[in-house]
């Protein structure tokens, strides 16, 4: 499956602004992937609703099992705010290309 940004993402991000964009999605992490047992772990992480939920799909940042096989950060214990940030990163990377792209 391959993720895009659509005009309604773009519309919901240039309303909302990119700043306000990468607070949620650090706000999601902190609260949906950060904790060493997250709560239904590996469908925290809608495929719609928000863009960011995209871009976590499409970074495989949307669960601790894609976070460990894609990107070495290993299940059972919590994710500091050092890799939540590298991971807001990421997710920030791959919507700042897509929306070059609209």
């Amino acid at each position: 499956m391959r993720f895009r940004l659509d005009a309604e993402d773009q519309a919901y991000i240039d309303r909302l602004g990119l700043e306000k964009i990468e607070s949620h999605a650090l706000d999601f992490i902190q609260k949906r992937l950060a904790p060493a047992i997250p709560i239904n772990d590996g469908k925290q992480t809608p495929f719609k609703g928000h863009p960011v939920f995209k871009a976590q799909h499409a970074t495989a940042t949307c669960c601790r099992g894609c976070l460990e096989k894609w990107h070495g950060v290993r299940k059972g214990g919590p994710i500091s705010y050092e890799q939540a940030n590298e991971i807001v990163r990421l997710i920030m990377g791959w919507m700042r290309r897509e929306l070059k792209q609209l």
